[in-house]
């Protein structure tokens, strides 16, 4: 433990500049609080209802107030969620998990700026990876490459295969949100050899190729994906959307169908099977 405790404190000092940058790169990051849309009084269920009026009669009460965050944060209702928050945040504002559950609602709500700046306060209060790989993979989707930077130190640390393969991940992702493919597929193999059932990895690499008009080479990555988890909706719905850009309908429905059988709730795949089976 003392070990770890010592190489996490190595990111004090960056984290608190990073916590300076982020005070300042509202030009850097997306801000879509405008998209957090309550919902209307008659939407929400009974038993988020049960709760508001359970923190009503009990407000000092931090156990069902958070409660009633996880519940309104299930339901998008994020604005009601993040006051919720905030209101035990007042409390207790060196609270690392209120910072991180914070910027959790935020990144749920689509608000990056202020996800990042949870993220780092938390980050801040107390270094857990968590909180840093959390900001590493919103900079990556962000095309930030501040990413890059906080990867290389959290695999500095070595904390093991799984920590390294997050890392090869987010950096595939920031590579190829900025069109550097070649890059992308490197750090997303390197992200499979640490992990072998990363799924998300498979996915995204093949979308490397897929984004790139190259069907074929995708759909091979997909159906290699199937065969490491063969549950894995994902796997099917992806390999569905190359055979429907090939043109090979019989096949698109049979995997469209696959993909609804393992995950129902995917609308895309309700979506694509309308459209090749018209």
């Amino acid at each position: 433990m003392s070990l770890y405790f010592c190489a996490m404190k190595r990111f004090s000092l960056f984290i608190v500049l990073l916590q300076c940058i982020l005070l300042s790169c509202n030009n850097d990051t997306v801000t879509n609080s405008e998209k957090n849309d309550q919902p209307a009084a008659q939407e929400i269920p009974a038993a988020v209802r049960q709760l508001q009026a359970a923190v009503l009669q009990n407000p000092d009460s931090a156990g069902l107030r958070l409660k009633l965050v996880y519940a309104l944060d299930s339901i998008n209702n994020h604005k009601e969620a993040l006051q919720q928050l905030d209101s035990l945040i007042r409390k207790d504002s060196v609270n690392y998990g209120l910072w991180f559950t914070k910027g959790q609602v935020a990144e749920n709500g689509e608000d990056t700026l202020l996800a990042l700046q949870c993220y780092a306060r938390a980050a801040n209060i107390y270094e857990a990876p968590e909180a840093l790989r959390a900001l590493a993979n919103l900079y990556a989707e962000t095309k930030n490459n501040r990413a890059l930077l906080i990867c290389s130190r959290i695999m500095a640390l070595g904390l093991g295969r799984d920590y390294d393969a997050d890392c090869n991940f987010i950096t595939g992702i920031y590579y190829a949100r900025i069109g550097d493919r070649k890059m992308a597929m490197q750090f997303f193999d390197a992200a499979i050899a640490n992990k072998y059932t990363y799924m998300e990895a498979y996915i995204e690499k093949g979308m490397v190729y897929f984004d790139n008009k190259q069907y074929a080479e995708a759909l091979k990555v997909f159906q290699f994906a199937a065969t490491v988890d063969n549950l894995y909706a994902d796997a099917y719905y992806y390999q569905a959307r190359c055979y429907e850009m090939m043109n090979i309908k019989d096949s698109a429905i049979l995997r469209f169908k696959q993909s609804l059988q393992l995950d129902n709730s995917l609308v895309q795949a309700k979506e694509g099977l309308k459209r090749v089976s018209g």
